[in-house]
């Protein structure tokens, strides 16, 4: 999808779909139709009590069922203030950027708009039937699918042209501190390690000799158990008869795990794999009440996408970034020219109508 800065000139920016993909008000959901009821005037447009119930509906419908009027207002006004909040918000940030446009831009927005309804149709494989019947499924028609998008094209375009620092490049060295700071959590796969074990206890030990301590006793029996192992021992016939945890009837094999996740005492085990190859044996390993034996199945170190292969999404993230903060700025503003008082009447209303329609 192309984003235009509808302002005529040639040299504004560009947004690439990459980026329009992250941008606040880019969403899939259509917008239900206004069908009467208690209304909400804001600036030129009204919302209407359908709109803000309908997203929500079946999910506070099954509390509303469930609670009293007074415990279900306190857990469904929270969800309804936040879609009064969204719709307003819509609609003022619409009905600026319609202002800030003019009429010169009509042109360009619908061009724009018919290369994104060609797109949506495209992503059901060009079968135009297809596309319509998704359409429905949001409540959607194609006419009103046209104004929701130009909607939203007209809308992002000017909270574009509104960023203080839009025309301000991303620079290299701006990419890579954020690359830094996110990589780990991002653009990390973690660490891969598959192993099979005999896990001794001296605790569970059974037929022990009483004049020896057990301790002694389950290193004594780890070592002939390494001992068999060398002379050609099945690890994992040797674990179903020696190993004492669960998997030991698996012939001591650990599913694939992240080794960051094992915890005391089984940490040891991560830290002795890091040094290991396939089919290798390590131990006997003690800790905390544990002899291991180890034989390494698979291992795959942690491994970090390098900044050259993700630098464009790292870039689009910073400019999506710099979108949104001038998005809540602006939603900050215009929420302020919606009356508090009918905001909380309107809020109201729909809990008390949701909490009808549920229990009718």
């Amino acid at each position: 999808m192309t984003v235009l800065l509808l302002t005529g000139c040639a040299d504004k920016p560009q947004f690439s779909p990459e980026e329009i993909a992250r941008m606040p008000l880019a969403k899939r959901d259509g917008l239900p139709a206004p069908s009467g009821g208690f209304a909400l005037v804001v600036g030129e447009q009204s919302i209407t009590t359908d709109e803000v119930i309908a997203p929500v509906f079946e999910r506070l419908s099954q509390a509303a069922q469930r609670y009293d009027f007074e415990r279900f207002r306190q857990l469904a006004t929270p969800v309804i203030e936040q879609q009064l909040v969204d719709r307003i918000s819509d609609a003022l940030l619409y009905s600026r950027a319609k202002s800030d446009a003019g009429e010169n831009v009509k042109d360009e927005l619908d061009r724009v708009t018919a290369a994104e309804v060609k797109r949506f149709v495209m992503d059901f494989g060009g079968d135009y039937a297809k596309a319509e019947q998704a359409l429905k499924r949001m409540g959607m028609d194609w006419e009103k699918f046209q104004q929701y998008q130009r909607r939203k094209i007209l809308s992002q375009s000017y909270i574009a042209q509104k960023m203080p620092d839009r025309d301000q490049p991303v620079s290299y060295s701006e990419m890579l501190a954020v690359y830094n700071e996110i990589k780990d959590k991002l653009y990390s796969t973690p660490a891969s390690l598959q192993f099979r074990l005999i896990d001794i206890e001296p605790a569970k030990l059974k037929n022990v000799d009483v004049n020896m301590p057990r301790n002694e006793q389950a290193r004594e029996l780890a070592y002939k158990i390494v001992e068999r192992l060398n002379e050609g021992g099945e690890f994992d016939e040797l674990a179903k008869e020696y190993s004492q945890d669960s998997r030991a009837s698996e012939g001591g094999l650990w599913r694939k795990l992240d080794p960051e996740s094992l915890a005391s005492p089984y940490d040891i085990l991560a830290a002795t794999a890091a040094k290991m190859k396939p089919g290798e044996v390590a131990g006997p390993v003690e800790k905390e009440g544990h002899i291991f034996i180890m034989q390494m199945v698979e291992f795959t170190p942690k491994s970090v996408e390098p900044f050259e292969k993700v630098q464009n999404q790292v870039k689009a993230d910073i400019t999506v970034g710099r979108m949104r903060k001038a998005y809540d700025k602006i939603n900050d503003e215009l929420l302020q020219q919606a009356s508090a008082t009918d905001r909380a009447r309107f809020v109201d209303f729909c809990v008390l109508e949701v909490y009808r329609m549920a229990n009718t």
